[in-house]
């Protein structure tokens, strides 16, 4: 635990004012949140930027209690996809309640909460998204708009020493291949701190790439795009004749 902590973004002094309200509102509730995003980035890494808002991670049983308890203080809510996300609104301004990914291949559990990592985020102390989950959760942000890698490898950078790198492969065990695809990312951008990463993790992953060659070509065609970007991989499925590994909603004219 960091005291001294702080995480900052380039936000409207309108939009500072609902945020610091709003944490407020949350660490009065007891309910049990993490901050991740751009403040927490900024907390772990010094990286300060412009956002649009702030990301509150909860359990997913905790996730109805939080819009519940905003609702009821006269905020705006909506639940924007029950799978993953809902929003506190205030005008324009809003904050994200998550509790999963957009894939739901990441939900927020206990592990999350199992370290105690800290900052100062306006004006509140607040439980930060553990380094470990940080780099999980942003792994699978690859969309055209939207490239959460150079986060990934500032998080390795500047808190390497404490991301869990057993629990980081755990969570990835089915999407090893992400990580690994990180892993070299992070090894070409910064050549000079590549023990950062334990040389056991890129064996390991260098092993499984070398047994998976080995093996036949799958029989389903499968769009695993989809966990990243489930617009950009849109034709694949639609047109491409690409099973889906996500589901949707269908519209009907």
């Amino acid at each position: 635990m960091d005291s001294n902590r702080e995480g900052r973004a380039d936000v409207s002094a309108e939009a500072e004012a609902f945020y610091t309200e709003s944490l407020k509102v949350l660490k009065d509730s007891g309910i049990p949140f993490l901050l991740g995003g751009t403040f927490a980035l900024s907390a772990y890494t010094g990286i300060t930027r412009p956002t649009k808002d702030i990301d509150v991670f909860c359990r997913g049983g905790d996730f109805p209690r939080i819009l519940a308890h905003f609702q009821d203080r006269g905020f705006g809510t909506e639940i924007e996809d029950e799978r993953w996300i809902g929003k506190i609104r205030h005008g324009a301004l809003f904050i994200d309640v998550i509790f999963n990914s957009a894939a739901a291949i990441n939900p927020v559990n206990d592990r999350w909460f199992g370290e105690d990592h800290r900052a100062l985020i306006c004006g509140a102390d607040v439980q930060l998204i553990p380094p470990t989950e940080m780099v999980f959760s942003k792994s699978f942000v690859q969309m055209r708009h939207k490239y959460d890698g150079p986060d990934v490898a500032h998080m390795i950078l500047k808190q390497h020493a404490h991301i869990d790198w057993k629990r980081l492969l755990g969570h990835m065990e089915q999407y090893w291949e992400v990580l690994l695809m990180h892993v070299l990312n992070f090894r070409f951008i910064y050549p000079t701190e590549r023990d950062h990463i334990p040389g056991w993790l890129l064996q390991e992953l260098l092993n499984r790439l070398n047994e998976r060659a080995k093996l036949p070509v799958p029989q389903t065609r499968i769009c695993r795009g989809r966990l990243f970007s489930r617009e950009d991989y849109r034709i694949d499925v639609t047109d491409w004749g690409f099973a889906d590994v996500v589901g949707e909603e269908t519209k009907h004219g």
